[in-house]
C-alpha cells in the first residue's frame, strides 16, 4: 500500500438516530469504493495505491453526508502517504489488537 486515510464524519444532524442514519451512508459509500476500509468507533480509515483516489473518496464523503440530509458536515482526516515505499496496512496495524 502507498497510502491510507482515516476519516471522521461529523455531520450536523437533527437527533441521535439522523446522525447514525448519515453516516452509515457514507461508511457504506466507503464500502462501494471496493478498497480495503476498517470502520472504528471514531473513524474510518481506508488504503489504496493511488492517493488522488483516496483524496477523491475524502470529498465525496462530504457530498454524500450532504445528499444524505445533512444540512453542514465537518470532517477530520489524516493521511499516510509514501509514494516510493510502503506504509504500514490496516491489518499489520490492528490485527494483532483483536480479541479473538
Amino acid at each position: 500500500m502507498k497510502a491510507s486515510v482515516a476519516i471522521q464524519v461529523l455531520p450536523a444532524a437533527e437527533n441521535t438516530d439522523e446522525l447514525i442514519r448519515i453516516v452509515d451512508e457514507v461508511i457504506d459509500y466507503i464500502k462501494s469504493t471496493g478498497l480495503n476500509y476498517y470502520v472504528g468507533p471514531c473513524e474510518t480509515a481506508i488504503e489504496g495505491e493511488d492517493y488522488d483516489e483516496l483524496m477523491d473518496i475524502i470529498k465525496e464523503c462530504q457530498h454524500v453526508a450532504i445528499r444524505a440530509g445533512a444540512p453542514r458536515v465537518s470532517a477530520y482526516i489524516k493521511v499516510n502517504y509514501e509514494p516510493e515505499g510502503e506504509i504500514l496496512t490496516i491489518d499489520k496495524k490492528v490485527t494483532k489488537h483483536h480479541q479473538k
